[in-house]
């Protein structure tokens, strides 16, 4: 225990509040571990880094505020120094080689003083990391695009650990030029900073912003969207993380940034504000590690199970594998969701013929419209996967794909062509039929057989606040049609009524009248005179009968 120590509060206990690093950063990790060196990590990290970490680094030790899980992480690795307390009292014997941050700064402090400033708590941590160090620090947006789909606060995640929210800390970093001043005044360099994606709670993938100020292709970022289950969401995570790229804000618009900083050496420092035309200076800037950003990766990347790492050309898959371009074109299913928005049916009918005609000449069985890009001349799977060992009809691939493409339109609640009525089943098999490959409900059968094979069963989409306005506004318009129908109604029935009314008005008046004309003298005599002739010829006809 060095001081400030939290005797019985637990980081590990609310996990949901710190970031679970996975392969794109233990990668990223693993290539900045010293060969020789010393190791420190800073605050709660997720126990796989840990352990990472711990296996792989020299010498390695571990900076915590809270006890229970100083004690736990002791435990756990016998061999690892660990201290406990707050970040400003913890003085090293000898600086670090590398330095790890990534959940931050904000779990440094103790609830027993009143918290740093983050530019405070910056310069404490830099003053651990030796001259030609490095240092990866994690840093969460306040405006990152995951702040925007959440409709739960984000400074009160259910953890008591928010008791001083950073928000109100003028130091804390406003974008990335703020955090890469920031890292300047405490003496580092700032080597590469990363954009992590898709969300703060589990990143998927690490961009630069040399690759985010590039025109990434639709086959890269369409998988980045914050698609998690049990959250409040306000609008669809897949079109707005599109629109972020589309306007190349994925750096400012990050869930949270990974900076790889290097400490700059003693006599840099002391040289940092001469002049340009300096000899001495010139002198030590030629001993600076510049070679550091060509060693970290342009940009990594999961798919699934795999791990890809970005290149100038493409991509290539870690540990040994190929290096493939990215394919180019647009995802089919925005452009069978655009298509049905504009009522173009020719449109999607030529598009479904053609992927069915790609299926059929060897297409991937594994594909689906979130997963094909399609450049106006071929389809190309973003991230093809293993089929079943035995292939099915090409007739059975396409019924999977349109659908899975089904039920995430009508979940979705996008605009279509067809009767809105309309079930997932029925509309796949509408679909079908546009791509003159008709199926029938055995086939369907077989193609939801074979998509729980794949282990990606059809997810029903979560609806969002934004999916509640928009079915909530047709159904007030639907409604403001009936209601528009039933006053026309009520209208023609009024009229009808007070016709009604006036022809039993009518018929009384006729009533009236023939009762009194049954009443005069002249129709009764006409009655009787009338009798015995109608006798006469009751006779007659019984006669001649």
């Amino acid at each position: 225990m060095i001081g400030g120590e939290m005797l019985l509060w637990s980081d590990m206990s609310n996990m949901g509040g710190i970031t679970d690093w996975r392969g794109a950063a233990l990668e990223l990790i693993r290539r900045l571990i010293p060969a020789s060196g010393r190791v420190l990590l800073v605050g709660p990290h997720p126990q796989g880094l840990v352990d990472e970490v711990v296996s792989q680094a020299p010498s390695a030790a571990v900076l915590l505020r809270s006890y229970p899980d100083a004690c736990a992480l002791g435990e756990r690795h016998p061999g690892l120094a660990v201290y406990c307390g707050r970040l400003e009292v913890f003085a090293a014997d000898e600086p670090y080689d590398l330095v790890l941050a990534l959940d931050g700064l904000l779990r440094t402090h103790s609830a027993e003083a009143p918290a740093a400033a983050w530019r405070e708590s910056l310069g404490a941590l830099a003053g651990l990391i030796a001259p030609g160090g490095r240092l990866v620090l994690g840093v969460r947006n306040d405006l990152g695009v995951d702040r925007f789909l959440e409709a739960r606060p984000a400074d009160r995640e259910g953890g008591d650990d928010q008791w001083a929210p950073h928000g109100f800390d003028p130091t804390y970093p406003s974008g990335p030029a703020a955090l890469d001043r920031g890292l300047e005044s405490a003496g580092l360099s700032v080597r590469r900073c990363y954009a992590a994606y898709p969300a703060r709670q589990a990143p998927r993938a690490l961009l630069s912003r040399e690759a985010l100020a590039a025109d990434l292709p639709d086959a890269l970022t369409f998988p980045l969207s914050a698609r998690v289950g049990e959250r409040m969401l306000v609008a669809d995570p897949l079109q707005l993380t599109r629109l972020v790229f589309r306007h190349r804000l994925g750096e400012e618009l990050a869930p949270l940034w990974l900076a790889v900083a290097t400490r700059l050496p003693d006599d840099a420092e002391t040289v940092a504000t001469r002049p340009p035309h300096d000899a001495e200076a010139a002198t030590v800037a030629t001993r600076l590690p510049h070679h550091d950003a060509e060693e970290l990766p342009l940009g990594l990347v999961e798919e699934g199970a795999a791990l890809y790492e970005l290149t100038g050309d493409g991509a290539r898959r870690l540990p040994d594998g190929e290096e493939r371009p990215i394919p180019a074109g647009r995802v089919v299913e925005e452009i069978l969701v655009e298509a049905c928005a504009r009522e173009d049916v020719r449109a999607v009918r030529e598009l479904l013929r053609e992927l069915a005609a790609w299926l059929e000449a060897g297409g991937d069985v594994s594909a689906a419209t979130d997963s094909l890009v399609y450049d106006g001349e071929r389809f190309a799977a973003t991230s093809p996967a293993a089929g079943p060992s035995t292939p099915p009809e090409p007739k059975i691939i396409l019924c999977r794909i349109l659908w899975r493409f089904a039920v995430r339109l009508l979940a979705a609640g996008h605009h279509h062509p067809w009767p809105w009525p309309l079930e997932a089943d029925q509309l796949a098999l509408t679909l079908c039929g546009m791509a003159e490959r008709p199926c029938g409900q055995g086939d369907l059968d077989r193609a939801r057989k074979l998509d729980a094979e794949l282990g990606c069963p059809g997810e029903e989409h979560v609806p969002t606040y934004r999916d509640l306005l928009g079915v909530r506004d047709r159904l007030a318009d639907q409604l403001t049609g009936a209601l528009a129908r039933i006053s026309r109604l009520e209208t023609k029935l009024s009229y009808r009524e007070r016709e009604l009314v006036r022809a039993k008005a009518k018929l009384r008046r006729s009533q009236r009248k023939a009762s009194a004309y049954r009443k005069t003298l002249g129709y009764r005599l006409s009655r009787r005179l009338a009798r015995p002739r109608k006798v006469a010829r009751r006779v007659i006809r019984l006669l001649s009968g």
